[in-house]
C-alpha cells in the first residue's frame, strides 16, 4: 500500500498532541494564592502550627518553590496582613463626619478580625513596612483624624488605643455565650451574677455587641473632646 494511503488510514497521523485536563501537576503560585493557603493554615492549626514547610504542603508545592516567591515566614505575614487592611472599610473617612467615620472603621476593623483571631497576636505587633494596603488603611484613618481637627501629636496614639480595642473586641465575638455564668458560685457573687443577667442586648441583641458599642462611643467621645 502506498505511503499516502496508509497515512490517511491511521488517525492519529499528524494529529496536533491532546492539551491534558484537568489540574496541572504543580500549583500556579502568586501572592494571592500564598496568601489564601496561609489564612486557611493558620485558621486551621494557628499560628504556632503555620510553617514554611506546612504552607508549602497546602500549597502542593515543594518548598523551594514557595522561596522563589516569598522568602522568608515574615514576607508571607505582611501578605496576610496587608490582604485582612485591604478587607477593613476607612470609605467613610471621605464623606462622613469624623464620629460617624470612626464608627464604621471601627466596626468593619472588628468583624475582619473577628474572622481571624489566631492571626491577631502576630499582626498587632508586626511592623507596617512593605505593606502598601495597610499603610493606606493608616493613611486614610490619620487623614480623617488631621481634617476633623484632632492634634497631629496625638493621632498615632488615638490609633492604637482604638485598635487595642478592637483587637480585645475581636476576640470577644468569638467567646461561648455563657463566658460568665457563675454556675454554682451565683450565690457567692450576687452582684456580678445579677449585672450578667440584667445585660441591655435590646439595642444589638449580642452581648459582645452591646460591650463593643458601649467602650466605642466612650473612647469616641472622649478623643472628640481633643479636637481643635
Amino acid at each position: 500500500m502506498p505511503a499516502s494511503t496508509s497515512a490517511r488510514a491511521d488517525p492519529h497521523h499528524d494529529a496536533k498532541p491532546r492539551r491534558r485536563v484537568g489540574r496541572p501537576a504543580a500549583a500556579v503560585l502568586d501572592q494571592a494564592g500564598i496568601t489564601a493557603a496561609a489564612l486557611q493554615l493558620i485558621g486551621k492549626s494557628g499560628y504556632d502550627g503555620f510553617t514554611m514547610a506546612a504552607l508549602a504542603r497546602t500549597l502542593n508545592v515543594a518548598p523551594s518553590a514557595l522561596y522563589n516567591h516569598v522568602s522568608s515566614k515574615r514576607d508571607v505575614l505582611v501578605l496576610v496582613q496587608d490582604h485582612l487592611a485591604s478587607l477593613v472599610d476607612v470609605s467613610a473617612f471621605e464623606a462622613e463626619p469624623w464620629e460617624r467615620a470612626v464608627r464604621a472603621w471601627a466596626w468593619s476593623y472588628r468583624d475582619v478580625f473577628s474572622q481571624h483571631t489566631p492571626l491577631i497576636p502576630v499582626i498587632a505587633v508586626l511592623p507596617v513596612t512593605d505593606a502598601p494596603k495597610t499603610l493606606a488603611m493608616y493613611e486614610a484613618v490619620s487623614a480623617g483624624f488631621s481634617r476633623a481637627g484632632f492634634p497631629q501629636g496625638r493621632i498615632v496614639s488615638a490609633i492604637v488605643a482604638l485598635e487595642s480595642f478592637i483587637f480585645g473586641s475581636a476576640y470577644d465575638v468569638t467567646a461561648p455565650a455563657d463566658i460568665f455564668d457563675s454556675g454554682s458560685m451565683a450565690e457567692s457573687t450576687p452582684n456580678f451574677t445579677a449585672a450578667v443577667q440584667a445585660q441591655d442586648l435590646e439595642s444589638y441583641g449580642k452581648p459582645a455587641d452591646v460591650a463593643f458599642n458601649l467602650g466605642l462611643e466612650a473612647m469616641i467621645a472622649r478623643f472628640g473632646a481633643l479636637r481643635g
